[in-house]
């Protein structure tokens, strides 16, 4: 398990070492020159078996920082010295283990440089018992590092004999510990890595790290300018180290998947070791990107589907990679495409033979640009933590070999079937197009998948990828452009899947019906009809726009000029100037493809009605107006009587069903919205704006069409309804066809406070609601839900009330009484 740590290493190392220096110091047991150690106080030793991990092992700019706290090891001592053997000659690249240092003892090791300038790796490693400590003196005593548990960078002065002073942290207790020690610039020994090593069909190199050692060497020669793969070295196991240039200066740290780019001549040196200094396996492998080997061939592949121009492999997990070679005999915008069950896991970058980063994935995977003729590397790099296999294929956008045969962008041409018989396969759909054209692309799959499709000039150049708020893509040019599309996901078992595109004139609305505006109270004129665009020959205004399947689901629009810009994309449209517009079904919407099977009717009428039916605002004293929804998209309108500030509700049967409840919106004399049904119906609506008011009338979505009786009552001004009596007798009302609403009043003198109001139907079918309102015509209480009897209480303001009984327009008559609530009923 690795861990980490909020204090750097070399900070948590001073601070060890700190303390191991004061501890010795004050048993007087410090040996050596005049080299003041570091006065941090000292902090307790961890409790924890494992230890933080280092920046770097090892850090080739060598330090003479203090040695770092040394982990508590639950492991058993693996020493073979005895006490008494502690100490002497420590030889390069090898590890020499103490079984027991005691108390205030200290072992002397000396060490041999045979090179000026020199950087000792040294790993001083607890294996059990107490923690320990060292310091390395030179030749001449002059005090050159702290050493401790990591690996410590020693930088040293002349070549000669130095000295290694080992003992315990704190000068007291027990432990054993081992010692290692490797040079920089004459290692005990270096393996060299050959140049098949930098294969990418190279198994690598694999060995072990023994417990304690200080660093492992090897050896390689390259251009420079090389960039280099570096794999993980350790895997589970925590295994690091760094390659050094030929003047012994760091280039690149080898630990996580990355990449190296041998910037300085060599030959180059790479020291590996294990953070904790414990036994571990290793695998080295730094393949080669620039000028790569080992990796398979791939064919560039044409459009449609690619035959045996598909690569395929497996990467190993854990951010292995893979890899395949491309060759470009001419410049050009390349698409590369995997199948879309490895690219949930698998990363691709592409690079030039130089090494260079010519694209990636996520900025990139609609077009990578190849700018010169050569050999290029596919790289994939696997995330998961299984093995990957993959497919893939890279098509030139800018060929048009595999390409369908022309189309055109009539909107009444036949949508296009495109088949896919290969998980990686790209299709192109070409299209002949005008400069300042505005070009949509419509596209769905014909089951459940990721549909991808963009567009490409004659050079396969990838046009309008931004974001706008306009639809469509401008045309830069006249000329030959091409749908490039693809389905992402594939299923083993898939063999050909199928997807619709539709490419259309936004600015040209050839194939499209005209439609002019209709009137209210009426039909929209011309039957239903598919094709999913209209051509609208409107004047300058503001117009009703609402389109309607013929099961009467409203069938969104947007409607545009003649250079493809959006009008609008709502019921209320504002056409700046007479001319001619088009409308098209979902039109700002690419994920749908509407067939010419789709029957819609389409309502283009004036927002400011007119020649609209009278009604009146005494509904429960005069009939009800009625009207009939005769089709999905028809509009009707009734004009009030009522002046501005007058407050209405509406009277509706309460076994109205279809267009029988209607969706409505009163409007002012501007054509502003005053109140919609919902205000009618539960609330109240104030007439606020400008007189006359009107009524615009249409069917609900879905609903079905059919015949509406309705009626409006004035609710504000003093109580014109016959008086609801106190007492169990009340009052009795009919209700019928004709007067499906009643009211009663209550004078503010014949009332208490709270008011308890029963009503119960006496004869005939149905049932009913209540509401009771305010003298100023606000709905108070209410409405109710229907029943055919019920009592309801209403705490109320001063003053008289009115009450509202609402009956399914059938026959029946009820009784209504009130009484003061507080009063128990009789």
């Amino acid at each position: 398990m690795r861990t980490t740590m909020s204090d750097p290493w070399w900070r948590r190392l001073a601070r060890w070492s700190a303390a191991a220096a004061l501890g010795a110091a004050a048993a007087g047991l410090l040996a050596g020159p005049a080299t003041a150690a570091p006065t941090t106080d000292p902090s307790p030793r961890p409790t924890t078996t494992e230890q933080p991990r280092p920046a770097a092992v090892p850090s080739a700019a060598a330090s003479t920082a203090p040695a770092a706290p040394a982990p508590t090891s639950a492991k058993p001592a693996t020493a073979t010295s005895t006490a008494a053997t502690c100490g002497g000659q420590l030889p390069l690249g090898k590890v020499k283990n103490c079984a027991s240092i005691t108390g205030a003892a200290k072992h002397t090791w000396t060490v041999t440089s045979t090179v000026d300038q020199d950087t000792l790796f040294v790993r001083l490693r607890d294996v059990s018992g107490d923690g320990v400590g060292g310091q390395v003196h030179g030749p001449d005593g002059t005090h050159a590092c702290y050493v401790g548990p990591y690996l410590n960078d020693c930088r040293l002065g002349a070549a000669g004999t130095y000295t290694i002073t080992v003992t315990l942290s704190y000068g007291t207790g027990q432990g054993a510990y081992s010692l290692s020690a490797e040079s920089m610039r004459a290692p005990s020994t270096c393996a060299t890595l050959s140049e098949s090593f930098f294969s990418f069909a190279s198994a690598g190199r694999s060995g072990t790290l023994p417990a304690g050692l200080a660093a492992r060497c090897f050896t390689f020669t390259q251009p420079t300018g090389t960039v280099l793969h570096l794999a993980d070295p350790g895997g589970a196991e925590d295994i690091q180290g760094t390659i050094l240039d030929g003047q012994f200066q760091p280039i690149c740290t080898v630990r996580y998947p990355t990449e190296c780019t041998l910037g300085e001549p060599g030959p180059y040196r790479l020291f590996l070791g294990e953070t904790y200094g414990s036994k571990a396996a290793y695998t080295l492998k730094m393949p080669r990107i620039s000028r790569s080997v080992g990796c398979p061939a791939l064919p560039l592949t044409t459009f449609g589907d690619p035959g045996s121009a598909v690569g395929t492999g497996t990467v190993p997990p854990n951010q292995g990679v893979g890899c395949q070679k491309l060759r470009v005999t001419t410049p050009g915008p390349l698409l590369v495409r995997i199948e879309q069950y490895a690219n949930q896991y698998l990363d691709w970058r592409v690079y030039d033979d130089a090494g260079r980063v010519v694209c990636t994935e996520y900025d990139s995977w609609r077009s990578c640009a190849a700018s010169t003729a050569g050999s290029y590397t596919l790289l994939m790099q696997n995330w998961n933590w299984e093995p990957v296999t993959y497919r893939v294929a890279v098509a030139r956008l800018d060929r048009v070999e595999g390409c369908a045969a022309p189309a055109t962008v009539a909107w009444d041409q036949p949508t296009l079937t495109v088949h896919q018989t290969s998980a990686v396969q790209t299709n192109c759909q070409p299209f002949h197009g005008e400069a300042g054209e505005r070009i949509m692309v419509y596209r769905a799959p014909d089951r459940y998948n990721d549909l991808y499709s963009w567009l490409v000039d004659e050079q396969g150049a990838v046009l309008c990828t931004e974001w706008s708020e306009e639809d469509g893509c401008l045309l830069p040019s006249t000329g030959t452009f091409r749908v490039v599309s693809y389905l992402a996901r594939w299923e083993a078992e898939d063999t050909d899947l199928t997807y619709r595109l539709q490419i259309r004139d936004l600015s040209d609305a050839s194939g499209c019906p005209t439609v002019t505006p209709g009137a209210y109270n009426a039909a929209p004129a011309g039957a239903l009809g598919g094709i999913r665009c209209r051509v609208l020959d409107l004047p300058e205004g503001t117009f009703r726009v609402k389109a309607v399947g013929e099961d009467n689901y409203r069938q969104y629009a947007t409607v545009y000029d003649d250079a493809g810009h959006k009008v609008c994309t709502d019921e209320w449209c504002k056409v700046p100037a007479a001319g001619r517009y088009t409308l098209v079904l979902s039109g700002g919407a690419p994920d749908t493809v509407i067939d010419d099977g789709l029957r819609y009717q389409l309502a283009v009428l004036p927002w400011m009605p007119s020649d609209c039916r009278p009604v009146s605002d005494t509904g429960w004293q005069d009939a009800p107006v009625r009207g009939r929804l005769s089709t999905p998209a028809q509009f009707d309108c009734l004009q009030l009587s009522s002046p501005a500030g007058a407050l209405l509700t509406g009277l509706f049967p309460g076994d109205a069903t279809g267009a029988g409840w209607p969706e409505m919106t009163v409007i002012d004399a501007t054509g502003a919205s005053v109140c919609d049904q919902y205000s009618l119906r539960q609330y109240h609506c104030e007439l606020t704006g400008q007189a006359p008011f009107r009524v615009v009338l249409n069917s609900g979505n879905g609903v079905e069409d059919g015949p509406y009786a309705l009626a409006f009552a004035r609710t504000d001004g003093p109580p014109a309804c016959p008086e609801l009596p106190t007492g169990a007798t009340g009052a009795t009302v009919t209700t019928g066809a004709d007067r499906f609403g009643v009211c009663l009043s209550i004078p503010a003198d014949a009332r208490a406070a709270t008011e308890s109001i029963t009503w119960k139907r006496t004869g005939g079918t149905g049932d009913a609601r209540l509401s009771v309102f305010d003298s100023a015509g606000r709905r108070y209480c209410g409405p109710s839900g229907y029943a055919v009897e019920r009592t309801i209480s209403c705490t109320l303001p001063a003053g008289p009330v009115t009450v509202v009984l609402e009956a399914d327009a059938v026959d029946a008559t009820y009784q209504l009484t009130h009484r003061d609530a507080s009063t128990p009923a009789s």
